[in-house]
């Protein structure tokens, strides 16, 4: 990387970093849990897009409209009602112990099909997301001054926007690659194509991830437990026809039970035991 490019990812970075605490101001703003980088670039590891088991980048996708341009007000409004519920203002992120027992082979079988990138590659609008980041600069909330000057928010909104396009460029392409998340709801229940174009935001993608997965976001932190919980099986007593896989993670809102209900129909001789832990982890 040049010093230039360098230079430009650094302040980029201590611009999310401010963004995270400001409030939404701009019309085309979405929903997010709690500041305008929260929607905009989320890598569920707090670092670069390449680290294992990170979340998508979100952005605000368009309405969807017929063929002549016009929004399906019906459709739209029952799509609505049904997500609203689903997606809290401010994300309450739950943390979970999972333990998957079984036999040996049903659980080898079990991992290589669950693992995977650990996102969902929804599309990104950069140039709303650069706008957004520029109105923002030049005119932030009160009581807050503005200390740039117009040239200077419209450099840093451009540099902002180069740093999410490469990341978001590095995080789409493990899609489908990557196995480095072990529990990815992705690829074991795909959001369909069609939802992915109208975004993360969309009251459809929303109630399809819900009545799907029972979590409207990507699982984050997902990882193997080596310790294994406080429910473990103790080490003598694993044998080839008795052993488990145990994962903790975090999930947004709520415990992702319809998404295990589908698991466990696929996988039949195997038992799936999920506690949130409150606070407790």
């Amino acid at each position: 990387m040049t010093r230039a490019a360098a230079n430009a990812a650094a302040t980029a970075d201590a611009l999310l970093a401010w963004l995270e605490t400001q409030p939404r101001v701009s019309t085309n703003a979405t929903k997010g849990d709690g500041g305008l980088a929260a929607s905009v670039l989320s890598d569920g590891q707090g670092g670069d897009a390449s680290d294992a088991c990170i979340t998508d980048v979100q952005v605000t996708a368009p309405v969807p409209r017929d063929s002549v341009g016009r929004e399906h007000p019906v459709v739209r409004a029952d799509a609505e009602r049904r997500a609203a519920p689903m997606q809290l203002a401010h994300t309450d992120w739950l943390h979970h112990h999972l333990a998957v027992v079984g036999a040996a082979d049903q659980l080898a079988g079990f991992r290589r099909a669950a693992a995977g990138a650990g996102i969902i590659p929804w599309p990104i609008d950069l140039d709303r997301m650069e706008e957004d980041v520029f109105h923002l600069l030049v005119s932030p909330p009160p009581p807050q001054p503005r200390t740039l000057s117009v040239a200077g928010a419209r450099v840093l909104a451009g540099q902002l926007r180069s740093a999410v396009g490469r990341r978001h460029e590095r995080a789409v392409a493990r899609v489908g690659v990557s196995q480095a998340c072990p529990f990815d709801l992705h690829t074991l229940l795909p959001v369909p194509d069609h939802l992915l174009r109208l975004g993360p935001d969309d009251p459809e993608a929303l109630a399809w991830l819900w009545e799907h997965w029972g979590t409207t976001q990507p699982l984050r932190h997902v990882a193997e437990d080596a310790d294994g919980g406080p429910d473990a099986l103790p080490r003598p007593e694993r044998t080839p026809e008795h052993d488990a896989i145990r994962l903790t993670f975090w999930s947004a809102d709520w415990t992702p039970w319809r998404a295990l209900a589908a698991v466990a129909g696929r996988w039949p001789g195997l038992r799936f035991d999920i506690s949130p832990t409150y606070g407790e982890s």
